[in-house]
């Protein structure tokens, strides 16, 4: 298994372009995962929406429930 220090140090021996051009595509692969990760939370949270794991609620209702989780102590 590789380590991060030998990236690094592999990632130090690329010239100045290259290095940038590392840089650019993790953040873009990064970004990639992020938005997949969340594409999946969207479609399980549907998913358990339409098997009535959540009922309907207003978006009043949803507000003041958020803003009363804002002034409950965290634990």
């Amino acid at each position: 298994m590789i380590t991060l220090d030998q990236v690094l140090e592999n990632a130090l021996q690329l010239s100045y372009e290259q290095q940038e051009m590392l840089i650019k595509i993790l953040q873009n692969r990064h970004h990639e995962n992020r938005r997949a990760e969340i594409a999946a939370d969207a479609q399980q949270t549907l998913a358990d929406f339409h098997t009535g794991k959540f009922r309907h609620q207003s978006a009043q209702d949803v507000i003041a429930t958020l803003r009363q989780s804002l002034n409950e102590p965290e634990i």
